[in-house]
């Protein structure tokens, strides 16, 4: 059985997707492709970056239980997550929110497994203002966090537009 910490996080992730989920279903197609401004994302960006994101990190864990030390993470400029919030005017709204509803099962299905051990276990970070880590550090900051300063960053947005 899970530990706490591990079934608060995955909860915690859920309810950040469910709570976007929410939110996105009510929106027009225009609402949710809208740019607030040139140096902002809009929300299909958002999303589709939440798809790229949450596995990208989830499999940064397991690469870290394979090879305990092994240097992990990525900055700013990483081409996939470049690609992940560029020519979204390609992609479908409802194949997104197809893709970020199935990252839930993914999140409970990495985090789930993890021990207490397992989230101590740490590693150098290729971003030097991270430095060495611990697992625990990628679920809390770049899993569950993330996903809930994404939902924040959705509702920015929405306050944005003239009413």
């Amino acid at each position: 059985m899970a530990n706490v910490i591990v079934t608060d996080s995955i909860q915690s992730v859920h309810t950040s997707l469910d709570e976007i989920l929410q939110i996105v279903n009510e929106l027009s197609e225009d609402t949710i492709r809208w740019n607030p401004t040139e140096d902002e994302w809009s929300i299909m960006q958002i999303l589709n970056h939440l798809v790229e994101a949450l596995p990208y990190w989830l499999n940064e864990i397991k690469q870290i239980l394979e090879a305990p030390g092994k240097e992990w993470g990525r900055g700013l400029t990483d081409k996939a997550r470049l690609a992940a919030v560029s020519n979204t005017d390609q992609l479908t709204v409802s194949n997104v929110l197809k893709d970020l509803e199935a990252l839930k099962p993914q999140v409970e299905e990495v985090l789930s497994s993890l021990t207490e051990e397992q989230l101590a276990i740490e590693s150098p970070s290729r971003n030097p203002r991270f430095g060495t880590k611990p697992i625990s550090f990628i679920v809390d900051h770049l899993l569950v966090e993330h996903a809930a300063k994404h939902c924040g960053q959705i509702k920015r947005n929405l306050s944005k537009i003239a009413n």
